[in-house]
């Protein structure tokens, strides 16, 4: 993000520093967190970006440099001998990649043991000639809280273990679904509050100065580190569990040694499917280098070890800022409201912009700028706004207003239909270049090296103000190559691209004339139906509607858009140029396991992207759809699934996973 002057620079470090030390002081000490863990996570990483590019500005008691919050005063504080870090935070599968490969880099050949994150709280137990003498609190990481009182109430903490030993371990307090399902319907019972989540039933829990309180609401515990495993002889992280099991500690059985990445990736996508069968919940997946001497070589910094990270599963929906509405004008014309956010990740990738679909989306939502609002990705790709959090708002949010006038040329817009508003002006500037746009994108004529930006750039210089002005884009060579930033190679690549993009199967040029409500898939069909531009110029309204997903809308705009002079002379002046009007695709084959199936895609394919699978599917005559419902016939599972998957199984839904796709795309 760009913050202009040091002045700036200083006040967002110093806004984000105030966020984060109060969202910890609610998180750590109140139990009552205002933000979720994907805000803070955002507002950390964002903290981090700056001190690390701003070291002179970064403040000595930032939250960068601190794991959580103070001690509380109504119990008594106790220093860790050894300090309780906590673990960086990775997203993704190339931020995993980049963990492995830092390690790798440093000489090291080793094996890593996965483990399940926890939601719960963190706690350190110290025993002495094998019994339990006090329990604490992570707290700061170097003070936590004495909390023996109540640890000793869980059942699953051994008051004497199995031999006379001295030892601190460390684990985590939780508090299962199931219990805490419990307690919520007992509280609403006593006109109490529910509790949010099992993490802060579990905190409120353990903080509790009654540890009669504390035991009615049995609390449970997993065990999985110890502090100094070589002053008991044990080299790696695998033997130390095992260890602590053998003296009486809980350790969870799900834990597991992995070889190298791929045994990490199997594991994440186990877990991620087995997620919500677990009696407790988990937020993410925790890899640890096993050897111990590597642990020690590869050392920790002054927060994280350097040797362990913590997964975390992609949240479906977060929340962020809407910082502004824009308005964009399509190739149609139609005026389009747009979500400025606060940059944020989701599911893996980062997300500043939504669409808002028009003004009644925008009005039923009651959006305002300012606003706290929940996105999710629809269809797992495209990002959307689903709701404010009207608890959030502050009273400075400003109201949503629909525009009046073409962002673009000023010119007064007009209202079709009962939501969509429409630029008429066949000069605005936007209309055009977003027809260009289109016209050369992936989907439709593919034309390699045409970003939005060169469109723009020979728009505004005058070589490209119509589609046909693609084809003599060539007779500006001199002239292109003498703008900054085009090169002799950089132009003759795109004019190549240019003049292969004449040979494309018809279905490509149908879908870049932007003939209104036609996608890549009713294109290919019409063009697999008709042949060649000729025979779809001739169709009528009622051959139209007897296709398969030509539904009554589209076989009219079909029909109107031959009815204009314009577009025809269009087509006519592409064919002499030699753009290629007849089908030479594949026709669509049929396959009883696909031909007429509805199918849902989620999660991550190793062997096929997500456009790949659709174009496989509709060549053999199956659609895919955005959400499961009960008129899913299919669902295709892969590597970290959304909550579809869940939903999916919930119906009894077919679900082939990755295996069983790689099967039938080979039988194919």
């Amino acid at each position: 993000m760009n913050y202009g002057n040091n002045e700036e620079i200083k006040k967002r470090m110093a806004e984000l520093s105030a966020i984060l030390k109060q969202a910890n002081y609610e998180y750590y000490n109140l139990d009552n967190p205002s933000l979720t863990d994907q805000e803070y996570d955002k507002y950390l990483r964002e903290l981090i970006v700056l001190e690390e590019k701003y070291p002179e500005f970064s403040d000595p008691n930032s939250p960068t440099k601190r794991v959580g919050g103070e001690a509380i005063d109504k119990f008594v504080k106790v220093k860790h001998k050894i300090p309780m870090i906590s673990l960086a935070d990775v997203f993704n599968e190339e931020e995993i990649y980049d963990f492995t490969n830092r390690i790798k880099n440093a000489g090291f050949k080793p094996e890593y043991v996965c483990e399940l994150k926890i939601d719960g709280l963190g706690v350190s137990l110290h025993y002495e000639h094998g019994k339990l003498i006090f329990a604490a609190t992570r707290g700061d990481g170097v003070i936590g809280e004495d909390i023996t009182h109540n640890v000793k109430t869980i059942k699953t903490v051994p008051l004497d273990l199995k031999r006379d030993i001295d030892i601190e371990v460390r684990g985590e307090i939780y508090m299962n679904k199931a219990t805490l399902e419990k307690l919520n319907q007992e509280r609403e019972r006593n006109g109490e509050s529910k509790l949010q989540n099992v993490r802060n039933a579990a905190a409120g829990s353990i903080r509790q100065l009654d540890p009669k309180i504390a035991a009615k609401r049995h609390l449970d515990t997993w065990i999985y580190h110890l502090p100094n495993p070589l002053d008991y002889g044990i080299k790696t992280h695998k033997e130390a569990m095992d260890f602590m099991a053998e003296l009486g500690f809980k350790v969870n059985p799900a834990s597991r040694l992995v070889k190298d990445e791929k045994g990490i990736m199997e594991y994440i996508k186990e877990y991620a499917a087995k997620r919500s069968e677990l009696p407790y919940e988990i937020d993410g997946i925790v890899i640890k280098v096993n050897n111990i001497a590597m642990q020690q070589e590869l050392g920790s910094t002054v927060k994280y070890p350097r040797w362990a990270v913590a997964y975390k599963f992609p949240a479906e929906e977060v929340l962020t800022k809407l910082k502004d509405i824009k308005f964009t004008v399509g190739r149609t014309g139609q005026i389009t409201p747009n979500a400025v956010l606060e940059p944020v990740l989701v599911m893996g990738s980062t997300i500043s912009r939504a669409t808002l679909h028009n003004e009644d989306y925008c009005r039923e939502l009651d959006l305002r700028i300012g606003d706290i609002v929940s996105i999710k990705k629809a269809g797992d790709v495209i990002p959307e706004v689903v709701e404010p959090k009207l608890e959030r708002r502050t009273g400075a949010e400003i109201p949503f207003q629909m525009i009046k006038n073409c962002p673009i040329c000023g010119s007064l817009l007009v209202k079709k239909g009962n939501v969509d508003y429409f630029c008429v002006n066949d000069d605005c500037p936007k209309k055009n270049i977003a027809g260009l746009i289109h016209y050369a994108s992936r989907k439709a004529m593919n034309i390699d090296g045409l970003g939005e930006e060169i469109i723009e750039d020979f728009y505004n210089e005058g070589f490209l103000k119509t589609i046909p002005d693609f084809y003599t884009l060539k007779e500006h060579r001199e002239e292109i190559i003498a703008l900054e930033g085009y090169g002799n190679k950089k132009v003759s690549n795109l004019l190549l691209a240019i003049e292969e993009s004449k040979s494309n199967s018809v279905e490509r040029l149908i879908f870049g004339l932007g003939i209104r409500g036609i996608g890549a898939k009713n294109a290919k069909i019409l063009a697999s139906t008709y042949k060649n531009m000729a025979n779809l110029r001739e169709a009528t309204y009622e051959d139209l509607t007897s296709i398969r997903d030509i539904g009554e809308v589209l076989a009219q705009n079909i029909v109107n858009y031959f009815r204009v002079p314009s577009n025809i002379e269009l087509l006519e002046t592409l064919e002499n140029k030699g753009i290629n009007m007849n089908y030479i695709g594949n026709e669509i084959a049929s396959n009883a396991l696909i031909t007429d199936k509805k199918f849902v895609i989620t999660g991550t394919i190793s062997f096929m992207s997500r456009e790949e699978i659709k174009e496989l599917l509709e060549n053999y005559g199956g659609k895919t759809v955005d959400s499961v419902s009960k008129n899913t016939d299919v669902v295709i599972v892969g590597e970290a699934p959304g909550s579809k998957y869940d939903k999916a199984k919930s119906l009894g839904i077919e679900i082939w996973d990755e295996p069983k796709f790689k099967e039938i795309v080979d039988s194919l």
